[in-house]
């Protein structure tokens, strides 16, 4: 496990202006939106020697287990445009939640929906994309190679949405992510953010920048594309392999129209293995979360790493809980009995 200390952060650095605020009101102008719950878990932040320790609970959006909805229905619906959707079908790569979102947004927009994943997806997450109405094509290799084989199936009828990349879409997936974040108007001291290919990380340092809380990316310590790249000085591919249950995380590098972004707005990043992954997972179970691997590892982190930041005991924490229990496998193994779902 490490933990880096950002060497190219940048106070002077701001975010390019964007379509964050259309973004918002497309949201809220959906009928079933709600914003996600803000928990505080006292008896955590004491164990962690905090003040308050707050989870931002993405394990319910829009009728789906984790966050992805927001970035995927605001690309799907700028990708479309006017155009009939009867006759297109939207295309992504996933480890599961993108691909799952990107199939319900096709289903509410009367499209369809073709979603590539890669040899080691779980079964689970397959088989809940496939319910959401997709065709799913499972092929050899791992995250990059399923992204690589979305990306040669564009053409006029196929729109590929990506939350990797430096093009347009993936930029309307980073701004769908920032209604979340401006759901959040608590004040706190620290943020954990999951970081995968840093489209996620990348609404963060959008929301929270040129001032705010220290921001802290978190990965797999097979998975550290961000770390790995932020102690080089550029953008660097790992090489794997990616064994971490924190299946959202396992990218070998980061995309390149979120690297500049994580580069000058991060204070530091950090990596994991599963054993802190699960101890998260445990103790939010204890707190009455079911929640996922992604989510675990976030709180995992924070008590990794407590110690390398540099916070007062009255500080607060924010983590953001991406997932839902979306293998019950990974949560059962875990937590040592069965996701209340399956029950």
């Amino acid at each position: 496990m490490s933990f880096l200390v950002n060497p190219l952060r940048d106070r002077d650095w701001r975010p390019e202006p964007g379509l964050d605020a259309q973004a918002r009101a497309f949201h809220r102008a959906q009928a079933d939106y709600a914003p996600t719950a803000l928990h505080s878990l006292p008896s955590l932040a004491s164990e962690l020697r905090l003040g308050r320790l707050l989870v931002k609970d993405e394990s319910a959006r829009f009728g789906l287990p984790a966050f992805k909805a927001l970035g995927a229905f605001w690309a799907a619906h700028w990708a479309i445009g006017d155009r009939d959707p009867a006759g297109l079908t939207l295309v992504a790569a996933t480890e599961g939640n993108h691909g799952r979102a990107v199939a319900a947004a096709a289903r509410r927009l009367g499209a369809r929906a073709h979603i590539v994943i890669p040899a080691h997806t779980a079964i689970p997450r397959a088989e809940a994309i496939v319910a959401a109405g997709a065709v799913v094509e499972r092929i050899r290799g791992g995250y990059e190679d399923a992204v690589a084989h979305a990306e040669s199936l564009a053409n006029g009828e196929r729109l590929v949405i990506s939350g990797t990349g430096d093009g347009p879409i993936t930029q309307r997936v980073v701004e769908g992510y920032s209604t979340m974040f401006a759901e959040i108007i608590e004040d706190v001291d620290v943020v954990v953010v999951p970081v995968g290919v840093g489209s996620l990380a990348s609404a963060a340092a959008r929301h929270f920048r040129p001032d705010g809380p220290f921001l802290l990316g978190l990965e797999p310590v097979d998975a550290a594309c961000a770390l790995e790249s932020a102690c080089a000085g550029y953008p660097v591919k790992v090489p794997g392999p990616m064994r971490s249950t924190m299946a959202g995380l396992n990218c070998a590098e980061v995309s390149p129209g979120a690297w500049p972004m994580l580069a000058a707005a991060y204070d530091a990043f950090c990596s994991i293995d599963d054993t802190y992954v699960d101890w998260g997972m445990r103790r939010l179970a204890e707190e009455g979360l079911d929640r996922g691997a992604c989510s675990g590892g976030v709180l995992g982190g924070l008590r990794a790493h407590r110690d390398s930041l540099d916070l007062p005991e009255d500080a607060t924490a924010l983590l953001i809980l991406t997932e839902g229990v979306t293998d019950p496998r990974v949560f059962a193994r875990a937590v040592g009995r069965r996701h209340r779902a399956f029950i």
